[in-house]
């Protein structure tokens, strides 16, 4: 087949795409497409700030697209959330591969991929090794009755699905009924020793995801790819990486080890099965060592390893080694055999090298240690859970920079990378040289100068804000509380709940309660429950996604809640008109990962406040406020009841990474904002 020379360019393609979906071709969009169009050309690896409505999708997606089919290649779209990967797989991706069929010469194919453990197996399901209850249900009839009645329905499901994705399971079942018919990629026998490896639900994705122009996956298989030792996404040469902002957590995360007594007891039951008993029970008996110990000892941050420790962990590695030892290499054998031999391997490789890594965190010193430990487990809540110990890493720019950067072209997009006005913040994170960037900005956009270049270190890379179509400036106010005091350790004080009262009062409602704890924002809700008549939804009262469809449909109606509303809620219109913040973000000081990369800053003669907490509050801050606007009509304020905010040396860099709304310190005039869009509203 002839190879065409004639293809259309990147923003001829762009064109096209936007008149065929129906949509309006916006100034950022354009200029976004012609930048990723332009990384691939040359190789350059691309930061772009693309805030809410530039069509940031689209303007990646087409460039991408292009190249592959031109080249015949697979791109890669990773993202860090589900919906965006529902977005992408079930409207942006058909619509485009609809519209690019003609001027591409051929429909561009898509597909989706995630982590084996996502697909059900069905050779652990018919044939398989199940693993044992947890020792707390063996003694509650109702949990084995509900996870007997999951996994009897799983199996009908497993005649019906196309798929075996567990997404797809309405409604789903709880995660150890789950366990019993998947397998991890490195439990996994393999296609070529599976007896049913020819109709594996996993194999048949990857085999999919192989032959498709885009491969959407998630940070976490990502990171799983650069981490491990055999390939779990297809061959690629350009990585599109969307929800930028949240990489490093999530490939911490990933890269986060852990030990308990659960775990080795588990190990050693697996092993048990396939080697002498003796060698097992050794790992049995360490296991039941180790629980005696963290069960005395207090969770949190651990900067030496107890003395008690330095004797039991050595005992779980010595004796999952000799476990590993017993197995031997892999034999041919009968299925059955091999599968309860690769699950014990499986178990204890993790069980030593997770030991191994732990004890190797303490041989370097606090400048130049790789690796936090902490221990996990809350034995006096409500809800206790068995004490576990915990390692991860301090930093993933090695990683990144080594595993992603060093092997494809890399696009990172957001509409929240330049933290403090740069992208030099984010850029360190990542691996990146932090100042090598050629920044390119678009008017009213957060950069306010080009860094200096420096082409000799690291991987090249551009950085470029491409704005908002929204006019913050003309549409938001950012009402800094200037007057109230500090914020507490003893909850809310009195004149902030007055404060939000007034400010919620004003609105009519319409307000998204940000808190830093759900202790927080119950205390708010169950105050403003008592003063104002508006309903007041606060998170846990219900699932999340109720709540804020209860809060988009009546706009009297307001949402407090924590975390993963700072992120997740995407309400345009009259329904959300005011978002309050009740304090800045930091993380929390006994926060173990936070802590200690916040110490090794300061170890190297950095500023370890700056460099992480307060990296860490702006990026919250900016992605919180970023809340207030998802399309060009909405209005509001954004109430940030902290007085640091605006009294702090750090504020300014705060402020700097937020969209650029007229900022007041003049309560009056966000309520007097606030009650005109209130009488303008529908009724």
């Amino acid at each position: 087949m002839p190879v065409r020379t004639d293809f259309p360019g990147v923003l001829e393609l762009l064109t096209h795409a936007v008149e065929s979906v129906g949509g309006t071709e916006r100034p950022g969009q354009v200029e976004m497409a012609d930048a990723v169009g332009r990384a691939i050309r040359t190789g350059e690896h691309l930061a772009v700030q693309a805030g809410t409505g530039t069509g940031k999708s689209l303007a990646y997606l087409v460039p991408a697209i292009r190249h592959a089919v031109e080249k015949e290649a697979t791109v890669v779209v990773s993202t860090a959330t589900i919906a965006l990967q529902r977005q992408l797989v079930d409207r942006d991706l058909p619509r485009l591969a609809k519209a690019l069929k003609k001027p591409l010469g051929r429909e561009p194919t898509f597909a989706i991929l995630k982590g084996r453990r996502n697909y059900l197996c069905l050779h652990r399901l018919d044939t398989g090794a199940p693993d044992e209850p947890e020792d707390a249900q063996l003694f509650d009839p109702f949990a084995v009755s509900r996870l007997g009645k999951e996994v009897t329905r799983l199996r009908e499901w497993a005649s019906d699905t196309e798929t075996g994705d567990r997404d797809e399971l309405v409604p789903g079942v709880g995660d150890q009924a789950w366990r019993q018919v998947s397998v991890t990629a490195r439990e996994c026998l393999g296609a070529a020793r599976c007896p049913i490896g020819t109709d594996c639900f996993a194999e048949r994705a990857r085999a999919e995801a192989g032959r498709a122009d885009v491969v959407v996956t998630n940070h976490a298989l990502l990171a799983i790819d650069a981490l491990q030792g055999y390939q779990v996404l297809p061959d690629h040469d350009l990585v599109i990486i969307d929800e930028a902002h949240d990489l490093v957590d999530r490939v911490t995360s990933v890269a986060t080890g852990e030990l308990s007594s659960a775990m080795v007891s588990a190990a050693a039951r697996r092993s048990g099965r396939v080697i002498d008993a003796d060698v097992a029970d050794r790992l049995l008996e360490s296991g039941d060592g180790l629980a005696l110990i963290l069960d005395d000892l207090p969770s949190g941050r651990m900067d030496t390893l107890p003395q008690a420790l330095k004797g039991a962990v050595p005992a779980v590695r010595d004796a999952a080694k000799a476990c590993l030892t017993a197995l031997g290499s892999d034999r041919k054998e009968d299925v059955e055999g091999a599968t309860a031999r690769k699950l014990a391997r499986t178990l204890l490789e993790e069980v030593h090298d997770t030991a191994v890594r732990l004890l190797e965190a303490y041989e370097e010193d606090q400048a130049h240690q790789r690796d936090v430990v902490w221990l996990t487990g809350d034995k006096y809540s409500s809800n206790p859970r068995p004490p576990a110990l915990k390692v991860a890493p301090l930093g993933v720019a090695g990683l990144l920079r080594e595993r992603v950067f060093n092997l494809s072209t890399t696009v990172l997009t957001s509409a929240t990378l330049t933290l403090g006005g740069t992208f030099d913040t984010m850029a360190r994170q990542w691996g990146l040289p932090p100042g090598q960037a050629r920044v390119e900005k678009s008017p009213g956009t957060a950069t306010d100068k080009e860094a200096p270049s420096d082409e000799d270190k690291g991987p090249k890379w551009t950085g470029l804000d491409v704005g908002s179509p929204f006019d913050h400036k003309r549409n938001g106010i950012l009402y800094l509380a200037k007057h109230l005091p500090p914020p507490g350790r003893d909850g809310l004080a009195e004149s902030t709940m007055d404060e939000l009262a007034g400010l919620v009062e004003a609105a009519g409602g319409r307000t998204l309660g940000l808190f830093s704890s759900m202790r927080a924002a119950k205390q708010a809700a169950e105050a403003m429950r008592e003063r104002l008549d508006h309903p007041i939804l606060c998170q846990g009262d219900d699932a999340t996604s109720l709540l804020v469809r209860k809060f988009t449909e009546d706009p009297r109606t307001c949402l407090f809640g924590t975390l993963t509303l700072w992120q997740g809620v995407d309400v345009p219109g009259p329904s959300l008109q005011l978002v309050v913040v009740d304090r800045i973000p930091f993380p929390r000081p006994d926060d173990p990962v936070s802590s200690a990369r916040q110490r090794a800053v300061e170890a190297r003669g950095g500023n370890g406040f700056l460099t992480v907490a307060a990296t860490h509050a702006a990026l919250l801050l900016a992605q919180g406020t970023g809340r207030l606007h998802r399309s060009i009509t909405d209005r509001g304020v954004v109430a940030v009841l902290d007085s640091r905010l605006a009294t702090a040396r750090y504020g300014g860099f705060l402020r700097a990474s937020l969209p650029p709304f007229w900022p007041t310190t003049d309560s009056q005039v966000a309520r007097d904002a606030l009650k005109r869009l209130d009488a303008a509203a529908p009724a």
